[in-house]
């Protein structure tokens, strides 16, 4: 082309592309600041601002999803309830929105018992796995190599050798982008594995930033694991040589019909990975009343229309009479969610949050910083866990309503990650896991602390917190 054309038709291409990703981005994106941060890149950013939003901004997930035909749950008609007990009456509400949140019934009649760290899951999920008759199904975000991943990696493929159907959906992130060892482990012993949003080719992975988080054990559609539990060595605390650095945990053993829904969660994740869809009794029997609580799966993603784990729990925090207690190991929500916990502290409703002393990201320790005064301000009291560094994602309302499973209280979990949690209608679960996260409450945080930062550190926390969606 002659060199006098180029800078005009570089021009004309700019203006074309900039034009295009402006109208794209209006009719897609909910969010003002990410509106006009990414029509602001594509015009500042000649050309090379479009094609970072082609290449990161554009929400392949949901488009697939859609293709694949997975519900969306922005329309939902009323449906008949599950009778609460008189004591949990002000949770009818509360029940409403969480099926017009997610389009499930919030079952009764299910069991739920609490494992603590590694030393007590362990052994029940490969027991589990051990007297599985027809199926199997799990998903992970983390599968490391080490002496428990080896023996999770032999128990899955002893069931497949004796004939049970076994599935296994790995994060193609979290368990080695490059190089899955559990991955290879399972498939060079042909249990059906697959890595969720994953390619060989980094320029060929547009969803680098998505990551599977659930954890998600079934064993023949009937008893049931979830929580934040990982695979790996550091969730073990009682040995007699302790890990380099502990993890402390709480999962969870569930049985009774709300299995069928975390089989459901994990069928289509699994569909939408590998287009297999799992069908029939080995994999849906029927399933009997066990147990004294109502409870529903609650599933987010970015294939999904509206934020429901955040919604959920912004719903909860709405509904609490008396008290709102959360552990996570991480806390960076957006400011709706902050602003509701304030509230909820300001119109006398006792407001506890409990955050690891420091957890195994230093950068989102930093940023959370950022996040604690308007709290402190409305009579929210934060606390700091002392070590070792605990992973457990708990919420109670009320010490009757509790929300567990894999989402963490930070941005990537509530809008970037695909997540699990289950809310638990149930007195006493909700008391034993009240009291839970009561023991953990160590060092409180205070104004004066806050306020005592030098402004270096102000201002480093505050810029770190812009970063922690893409970390």
């Amino acid at each position: 082309m002659n060199q006098e054309l180029l800078g005009p038709a570089t021009l004309v291409l700019h203006l074309v592309v900039a034009s295009a990703v402006t109208v794209h981005v209006l009719l897609t994106k909910r969010d003002v600041a990410a509106t006009v941060s990414w029509i602001g890149l594509a015009w500042l950013s000649p050309i090379i601002g479009s094609a970072l939003y082609w290449l990161i901004g554009i929400n392949r997930v949901k488009r697939r999803a859609y293709r694949l035909g997975r519900p969306s749950p922005t329309s939902r008609q009323a449906v008949e309830a599950a009778p609460l007990p008189a004591a949990l009456d002000h949770f009818a509400p509360l029940q409403v929105a969480g099926w017009r949140i997610t389009g499930r019934r919030a079952e009764p009649g299910n069991r739920l018992d609490v494992l603590v760290h590694g030393d007590e899951a362990y052994p029940c999920m490969l027991a589990a796995i051990a007297n599985a008759r027809h199926s199997i199904v799990m998903s992970t975000y983390l599968f490391r190599a080490g002496e428990v991943g080896t023996r999770f990696v032999a128990a899955l493929v002893e069931a497949q050798r004796r004939g049970v159907s076994v599935r296994v959906l790995i994060d193609g992130f979290g368990a080695g982008y490059f190089y899955s060892w559990s991955h290879r482990a399972l498939r060079a012993d042909g249990v059906p594995v697959a890595r969720f949003l994953h390619s060989e080719w980094p320029w060929r992975m547009p969803f680098l930033n998505m990551r599977l988080h659930s954890k998600i054990l079934v064993v023949d559609g009937r008893t049931g694991f979830t929580g934040g539990l990982n695979i790996g060595d550091e969730n073990r605390l009682r040995r007699r040589v302790r890990p380099t650095h502990p993890v402390r945990d709480t999962h969870f053993e569930i049985a009774g019909p709300v299995v069928a829904q975390l089989m459901e969660a994990f069928a289509a994740d699994w569909l939408f990975t590998t287009g297999e869809t799992l069908a029939g009794p080995a994999w849906f029997p029927t399933l009997p009343r066990d147990g004294e609580s109502i409870a529903r799966v609650i599933t987010s993603g970015p294939d999904q229309e509206i934020e429901s784990i955040e919604f959920a729990m912004l719903s909860a925090i709405a509904t609490a009479r008396r008290s709102i207690r959360i552990a996570t190991p991480y806390f960076l929500p957006d400011e709706r969610v902050v602003s509701a916990l304030a509230l909820a502290a300001l119109r006398g409703v006792a407001v506890d949050l409990v955050l690891p002393e420091r957890s195994n990201h230093r950068l989102l320790d930093w940023a959370a910083r950022a996040q604690m005064r308007p709290l402190l301000e409305a009579g929210c009291r934060v606390w700091h866990q002392p070590p070792p560094f605990d992973h457990s994602k708990l919420m109670t309302v009320d010490a009757a309503w509790s929300l567990i499973g894999s989402a963490n209280w930070d941005v990537r979990s509530l809008r970037l990650n695909f997540e699990l949690d289950l809310e638990v209608y149930c007195a006493r679960v909700g008391a034993r896991l009240d009291a839970a996260i009561a023991r953990k409450q160590g060092r409180a945080a205070t104004l004066k602390a806050l306020d005592a930062r030098s402004f270096p550190v102000v201002l480093r926390d505050a810029a770190v917190r812009l970063l922690l969606p893409y970390l």
